[in-house]
């Protein structure tokens, strides 16, 4: 007979009766009275395996021996409540990281500009140095980086803007080597050099839940604030640090008529507006245009646990 810790039969549970090199000879199950019966079982040394199943612990009995035309009573098995197992995965954070920016940097505008600096998992996990450089350089070296500068070169010499580059093939590529580079030392500066020297993330974390105003406060203030890699807010001194820089390296190679502290102090007020608003185009509208965006939030801790 088979009960539980109560004293109560227990139905349905399934019996193995073993031989002594362990070879299962017959099997059977408990009936409504928690009793099971071996048939037609030869002369030998035998015990019975209980395994676990059912919520229910295993059991195996002491061996016994059956003679010939025996039978042998087995006195009551009790069972007791299996203990919760868990068996817990943990990779390092940095790992997880790895797995979440590859993921990032499939995601396309369009399924065409890279839109690598949202994250669309809240609690991602946060970067190393290396993983900021290595997004900041894989995001300016995309093609469609060139592209973009070649527009806003030609927009320029269009307009005649920055006349001390001159006309022609040659004022053509130096405004073409002048947005590159704005846009180059603006990304490794906000992007990957001041993020890991104050231990900032660059990345917008999209909230997509709570009322309208929640998120839209969430979004204007990527423009003054970031999160810390210890997951706490913090003021955003990356991105102003970065604007601060590139515009004061730009006075580097600018003409002269069109260089001065004022102007790049104008830009980064500039860019802190537009942070703001691509804060709000980030949370209201890049998840609907944007390819390669996860289904669902990935944790920054991974792991299995089977019960």
């Amino acid at each position: 007979m088979i009960l539980d810790t109560a004293g109560a039969s227990i139905v349905g549970i399934a019996l193995h009766l073993e031989d002594v090199a362990g070879k299962d000879i017959r099997q059977a199950s408990t009936d409504i009275d928690g009793k099971f019966t071996f048939g037609k079982v030869a002369s030998g040394t035998y015990r019975v395996v209980v395994l676990p199943q059912n919520g229910f612990e295993g059991y195996t009995t002491e061996s016994f021996d059956v003679g010939s035309q025996e039978a042998v009573a087995i006195y009551a098995i009790t069972l007791g409540i299996a203990s919760a197992s868990s068996e817990v995965t943990v990779r390092p954070t940095e790992i997880i990281a790895a797995e979440q920016i590859k993921a990032q940097e499939k995601q396309r505008l369009i399924g065409i500009l890279p839109n690598y600096y949202i994250s669309f998992v809240h609690d991602a996990a946060p970067m190393t140095a290396k993983q900021k450089y290595g997004l900041a350089l894989h995001e300016f070296l995309d093609p469609t980086r060139f592209a973009g500068t070649a527009i806003v070169a030609g927009v320029e010499q269009a307009n005649n803007s920055y006349a001390g580059y001159g006309s022609g093939a040659a004022g053509y590529g130096k405004r073409y080597a002048a947005a590159y580079g704005d846009g180059l030392f603006q990304s490794i500066l906000s992007h990957a050099v001041f993020p890991s020297l104050l231990h900032q993330d660059p990345r917008y974390f999209y909230q997509g839940t709570g009322t309208t105003k929640s998120r839209a406060l969430h979004a204007i203030s990527f423009a003054v604030a970031v999160r810390n890699d210890n997951g706490h807010t913090a003021p955003n001194y990356s991105y102003l640090l970065g604007d601060i820089g590139a515009g004061m390296i730009s006075n580097l190679y600018y003409p002269h008529a069109d260089r001065g502290y004022g102007l790049v102090f104008t830009n980064a007020i500039i860019s802190m507006g537009g942070r703001a608003a691509g804060g709000l185009l980030h949370e209201f509208l890049d998840k609907h245009i944007t390819k390669n965006v996860p289904r669902t939030g990935t944790s920054s801790t991974s792991g299995k646990i089977q019960p």
